[in-house]
């Protein structure tokens, strides 16, 4: 019995004899050969010649999802881009681009926008002047698979010493390793920059000591496509300087009431203050100024007191903890007794003479005029605790053996 498959081989076979015949045929045909070879690599010269020799090559692949924000683009070789679109598939939006002087590359001019579908149509002329075209309909990676840092310091700032840079993940992450290894922070001044991890979702970087006064730190951030964590990738790519500025780290004694401000080593003012009761004490420890408010509203029952407090207009406030400890200006004192310099009447908080308004000459307003983000406020013989390194900016309250064992690499 023949089956198909028999059939379909003695089929196969007897055309490979009839091919076999028809060569042998042409091979003694002598001339035909040669017209046939010459007529062939006639047609592929001109088919050649009709063909662009410059290759157009986008980086994100037709039909691909997980797209860079960052770095999708369009690039050539043997050749000039002369036209590129770029629009966010369905609706037609147009994505504005750069094209390289030299016509050899393009890029978009913002990030694109991530879990977005995009489209790209590009064309590219080689020397002779033939054209090539080259299409892509992607996706970019969605917020489901993906992480972004919010970081600290901004660039272009400048900062006081005791400033750390700071990142706060929104995804937990599990390879630590992988994230840290891609952020580099360094300065100008030489100092040993070393990442410190808090859990699994904020990394922060500081020196041994406090920065150098003057000193330019440089952080450069290439998480785009790193894995954080399974299947979640980064989006983020920059780099990042600030400036450090002059150096002062202010020490509030709370058995005087008393803060001495050190400007770059020298007395600059001896300011007295009013720190926390004996039912409501202030931490002790090395804490940097992270925000400032000319005025900010404080309501104890976000910091669990109940309804102790309410006040919406607290003058000169500049944030020192997470917790909600600040230093701050005081209007509400009993101007008959005022606590400054005598006694600790606050809840925790560090006060100073000021004005409801927080306008006129006074001790608040001095101190935050000449107060950075990133100044050091150190408060010492509390009978409080000292304040944990991850209530606010506070990692130099761990010694550097300490905070060198958080580091992944």
């Amino acid at each position: 019995m023949t089956t198909p498959d028999i059939a379909a081989r003695r089929a196969l076979g007897a055309c490979a004899a009839l091919l076999v015949g028809a060569l042998t045929l042409t091979a003694c045909g002598g001339n035909a050969s040669a017209d046939a070879k010459s007529d062939g690599a006639k047609g592929g010269q001109d088919s050649a010649a009709k063909t662009s020799t410059a290759k157009i090559v986008i980086s994100a692949k037709d039909g691909s999802t997980g797209a860079s924000i960052n770095t999708t683009g369009v690039q050539v070789s043997d050749g000039r881009l002369t036209d590129v679109k770029m629009t966010v598939a369905g609706s037609g939006q147009a994505v504005d681009g750069t094209l390289s002087a030299d016509g050899g590359s393009w890029k978009p001019k913002e990030q694109l926008e991530r879990g977005t579908k995009y489209e790209i149509s590009a064309t590219a002329k080689d020397s002779r002047g033939l054209t090539a075209a080259a299409n892509s309909i992607f996706t970019t990676v969605d917020s489901a698979n993906s992480y972004i840092g919010t970081y600290t310091p901004d660039n272009g700032t400048t900062v006081g010493v005791g400033m750390p840079v700071s990142f706060n993940f929104d995804k937990v992450i599990t390879d630590k390793k992988a994230v840290q290894s891609h952020i580099t922070v360094s300065s100008s001044s030489g100092q040993q920059v070393v990442g410190h991890w808090f859990g699994a979702q904020r990394l922060d970087f500081r020196p041994q000591d406090y920065w150098k006064a003057g000193s330019k730190v440089t952080m450069k951030i290439d998480l785009d496509g790193v894995e954080g964590a399974n299947g979640v990738y980064g989006v983020q790519k920059k780099t990042v300087t600030f400036t450090v500025g002059r150096s002062q780290v202010s020490t509030v004694d709370a058995n005087t009431q008393t803060m001495t401000v050190m400007r770059d080593g020298k007395l600059l003012k001896s300011v007295p203050v009013s720190t926390g009761s004996p039912e409501h004490t202030t931490y002790n420890g090395q804490m940097v100024i992270s925000e400032k408010f000319t005025q900010t509203r404080m309501n104890s029952q976000t910091v669990g007191l109940g309804g102790e407090y309410d006040i919406p207009d607290v003058p000169h406030a500049m944030r020192l903890t997470t917790s909600g400890t600040f230093i701050h200006g005081n209007y509400w004192y009993s101007k008959g007794n005022p606590p400054f310099g005598h006694e600790g009447t606050s809840h925790g908080c560090v006060g100073m003479a000021d004005v409801q308004g927080a306008q006129g000459d006074t001790t608040a307003k001095w101190f935050y005029d000449n107060s950075l983000i990133g100044d050091v406020v150190i408060v010492k013989n509390s009978p409080d605790k000292t304040v944990q390194p991850d209530n606010g900016l506070n990692g130099w309250n761990l010694s550097w053996s300490e905070w060198t064992a958080g580091s992944a690499v």
